[in-house]
């Protein structure tokens, strides 16, 4: 899957992005829930974002040496990220701090015996303990409408509603560019 390279941004603006997307993180009362089963099922198509009248579902492995997946997870209203990824056969894992707020690893990736290389930075095993380096972490997209402009998402994947017509997206990304998803 070919990847669009977003506006060149420095480390330091990545970070605060981060901090202030979780921030909204920590808040002690519960989030509201949506049906863990949905009346939704997964469609793999080659350009789900463009076509789809449910919520598409993108995701861009970066540097990690696995192919792109998308999908369209048919959906009649709003649904937690959460089950649009698992209808559309996308795992994830938190990490041991955070939980579900932040994405360690999408279907087992980086693995938890898989070195990261990153041009210019220390390599690592990715541990999902806390946060992971700010070189080297699944960025999470929202697009709020098919011919939208995908937009960082302002709050964990735990929390995070999207509805039809949207699209989510997660990027592996390194170094200091964060790239928007394809599609």
């Amino acid at each position: 899957m070919g990847r669009v390279v977003g506006v060149r941004s420095p480390l330091i603006s990545l970070l605060l992005v981060g901090v202030f997307a979780l921030s909204g993180c920590a808040a002690a009362t519960p989030a509201p829930t949506a049906d863990p089963t949905p009346a939704a099922s997964a469609e793999a198509s080659a350009d789900s974002g463009a076509e789809c009248d449910g919520v598409a579902v993108i995701v861009d492995f970066g540097t990690l040496d696995a192919e792109g997946e998308s999908a369209c997870v048919d959906a009649t209203s709003a649904i937690a990220a959460t089950a649009a990824l698992d209808e559309a056969g996308v795992t994830t894992e938190g990490s041991v701090e955070w939980g579900d707020q932040i994405v360690c690893r999408v279907n087992d990736r980086p693995g938890p015996d898989e070195t990261v290389d990153v041009e210019g930075e220390a390599s690592f095993v990715e541990s999902c303990q806390s946060m992971p380096p700010a070189y080297a972490y699944w960025a999470l997209w929202v697009k709020p409408t098919a011919d939208g402009e995908w937009e960082y998402a302002q709050e964990g994947l735990g929390t995070l509603q999207v509805e039809p017509g949207q699209s989510v997206g997660l990027v592996y990304t390194t170094g200091t560019e964060t790239p928007t998803p394809a599609g």
